[in-house]
């Protein structure tokens, strides 16, 4: 009888046991439609590549990852140079395209997240899943900036959805699945290590990519990058080749990131981005000595931006940010992968040293619009006082970096011109150009623009 007390026992226990574990590494919580893994998770620790057990989170994943096709007709022009300037000697004719990439469900009504460049100019966007059925989709939005884009299907049945994981909390050696259709062979998963995060490929600042050497390929773009739990913690974006096939490195957008993008897109319409506002440089051997400071890491403010949160709260030139909140701030990356989780008008308690003080300084974040604005992936900025004395202006605003790749060859004539009229509408400052692009049907505009040697020139893109 003793010993079947002792049995029972240890089956109650047991069965706790299985009970918590389920509750603690599986258990997920949900906010705005968008399914979130619990933080309570299990980690792999000291395992190799023969002993992690892939296969549950690969069946799991390929079931949420789509195929998608784009439709679409482009424009050729035969003297791009005579188009952008404007003077009527290009000629143009018609071209049409079909791309294919991948994409993650992430909601069982068939809400669909992949990268911009694969949904780009569609005249019609189409999207396969896994079982072969196939349906129309819509745009729902876009970011550019990040190469994110969301998209819909209607479907009366409830479709299998990704679980987002929190992509800070993924670590450098971690085994993670790629999952997408490269070269049109759907549910392909291919398996690596997270190489590097908060990656730059432009070295300005704005990307922060996963990189990892889980192998991926065209049509890889818009797929899912998991953990060995299944968990969704980037979208495969681009490669790192020179050849146009993978090599070694592939890079995604991280899940937070994308996450905070995607539920801007369903509750807004559009990206909620918020900035400090300030300007400057990260520090490091060279950029220490130069500027007279012990510290290595952080970041170093040259200007603040007028009007913007920073300027609010009190942060001065000099100042040296070495954390947000509670995340460390090694360089601008660091601070720009942070700050593109946030939204206007939240607080950043920004740590900074000042005159070799510690100071912690919260921070209303000031929307991004009010500041800045791009269109056609050119932005925008306010004219400040000096432009405004130097150019015998009382308005007008200054083109501050050209994104658009078929713009930077003539960077050199459009980078810090003052625009004075869109369309023939005077351009008074970010507030009333914003409000007139947003409204336009069409990617091209014409510009009135004045460099800084006073003269003036017309440009249409």
């Amino acid at each position: 009888m003793k010993k079947f007390g002792s049995l029972l026992l240890l089956s109650l226990m047991s069965g706790a046991v299985t009970l918590g574990a389920y509750k603690l590494f599986f258990d997920s919580s949900k906010t705005n439609g968008i399914t979130i893994a619990s933080p309570n998770y299990a980690k792999n620790v000291g395992l190799s590549a023969e002993t992690v057990d892939f296969t549950a989170a690969a069946e799991n994943t390929v079931h949420n990852v789509v195929h998608v096709k784009n439709m679409t007709t482009q424009k050729v022009y035969s003297d791009p140079f005579a188009y952008m300037f404007g003077n009527g000697r290009g000629q143009t004719q018609e071209q049409y395209q079909v791309g294919t990439g991948s994409g993650v469900i992430i909601s069982e009504d068939g809400f669909i997240v992949t990268n911009n460049h694969v949904i780009q100019n569609s005249n019609a966007l189409e999207v396969t899943l896994n079982d072969n059925k196939t349906y129309k989709a819509r745009l729902v939005g876009t970011d550019s900036k990040m190469d994110i884009a969301l998209i819909k299907i209607d479907t009366d049945e409830k479709l299998p959805f990704a679980v987002f994981g929190d992509s800070d909390e993924i670590k450098v050696g971690e085994w993670v699945l790629a999952v997408g259709n490269p070269y049109n062979l759907t549910s392909t998963v291919t398996a690596g290590i997270v190489s590097a995060k908060a990656r730059d490929l432009t070295n300005n600042g704005i990307q922060s990519f996963i990189q990892t050497d889980a192998a991926v390929n065209p049509g890889n773009s818009g797929g899912a990058l998991v953990n060995t739990r299944g968990e969704l913690i980037g979208i495969n974006t681009m490669i790192s080749s020179q050849t146009g096939s993978y090599v070694g490195y592939s890079f995604a957008v991280p899940s937070n990131i994308t996450r905070k993008i995607v539920e801007d897109l369903m509750q807004f319409g559009n990206v909620q981005r918020g900035v400090l506002g300030i300007e400057g440089r990260e520090l490091n051997i060279n950029a220490s000595k130069e500027l007279g400071t012990s510290l290595s890491k952080g970041f170093y403010i040259s200007d603040i931006t007028q009007k913007s949160g920073a300027e609010k709260a009190g942060l001065k030139k000099g100042d040296i940010i070495t954390k947000l909140d509670n995340k460390m701030v090694a360089g601008f990356k660091d601070l720009t992968s942070y700050i593109n989780t946030k939204r206007p008008n939240d607080i950043v308690e920004v740590t900074v040293i000042r005159n070799e003080n510690e100071k912690i300084i919260p921070v209303k974040l000031t929307k991004r619009e009010l500041l800045t604005f791009e269109f056609n992936q050119i932005e925008l900025i306010d004219i400040d006082e000096e432009d405004k004395k130097a150019l015998k202006l009382d308005y007008g605003v200054k083109i501050s970096k050209i994104n658009n790749p078929e713009l930077i060859q003539y960077q050199d004539q459009l980078l810090g011109g003052i625009i004075l009229s869109i369309d023939g509408k005077k351009a008074t400052d970010i507030s009333t150009v914003s409000s007139y692009l947003n409204t336009k049907k069409t990617e091209r505009a014409q510009y009135q623009i004045m460099t800084l040697n006073r003269q003036v020139f017309s440009v249409i893109f």
